[in-house]
């Protein structure tokens, strides 16, 4: 069943993006002409990704994955938007977002979390809120200095030398702050609202940062190097969840 909270957070920040929403929209005409022209650059962009790491699927994994995103995907009130979410065998824990929906998980977070569906969830509903609010296409399209139309034009033409430039570990670092702690309270009222529990969530950066902690050295690479710090998201997931 749904959870009327996420519903709620829905119309509570609607007003705040509306804005923002528009001005995104009106370089491609229509939001869902956007929102394609988004689609196609973020297809072109994880086909390169998946060169770069061949051999990332694993199947028991991507099952798994695909459990846990088709219920998230279920709460998604903008039907527009599609999400494809892959395993990546990079080593390093890690998932990322690309614009368009993409979305890779490293292989090795999954395992780090025991496979734990409702922290693994978190993860997963954390980078489609940088879809959904369209962290992930601002940040390259800020880059490329084109509109979302030019670039999906553009091809691999320009994503081919801009991934080779920011690499990898490029696409794991963090948004800013703020965008970083929008991902959260977005992440974890949709990871209620499709059924988790949401205390996944603050159980997962518990694990991360005891990790952390007890190798004396970050094993977990830009993807929790580069992130608010593990406390205050705590704190402020508490408050969502």
């Amino acid at each position: 069943m749904r959870d009327s909270g996420f519903y709620k957070f829905g119309r509570m920040v609607g007003s705040k993006f509306k804005t923002a929403k528009w001005v995104w929209a009106s370089a491609a005409g229509s939001e869902e002409e956007a929102i394609r022209a988004e689609y196609a650059v973020g297809r072109n962009l994880a086909e390169l990704v998946r060169k770069e790491v061949p051999g990332g699927t694993d199947g028991n994994d991507q099952l798994f994955l695909d459990g846990i995103s088709d219920r998230l995907v279920s709460v998604v009130r903008n039907r527009l938007h599609r999400f494809e979410v892959a395993t990546l065998a990079k080593g390093e824990p890690s998932a990322f977002a690309l614009p368009g929906g993409f979305i890779f998980v490293d292989r090795s977070l999954v395992s780090l979390c025991h496979h734990d569906r409702d922290e693994i969830a978190f993860v997963v509903a954390h980078e489609m809120a940088h879809v959904i609010r369209r962290h992930a296409i601002n940040r390259l399209l800020s880059q490329a200095a084109l509109s979302v139309v030019s670039l999906a034009a553009a091809g691999r033409g320009w994503l081919v030398p801009w991934l080779k430039k920011v690499g990898l570990q490029g696409l794991e670092r963090a948004y800013s702050r703020d965008h970083e702690y929008e991902a959260d309270a977005l992440g974890v009222l949709m990871t209620k609202a499709a059924g988790f529990d949401p205390a996944g969530s603050t159980r997962l950066l518990n694990r991360l940062g005891a990790i952390d902690q007890e190798s004396g050295q970050s094993v977990l690479g830009v993807y929790l190097s580069t992130h608010p710090s593990i406390e205050d998201r705590i704190v402020r997931l508490r408050h969502h969840g």
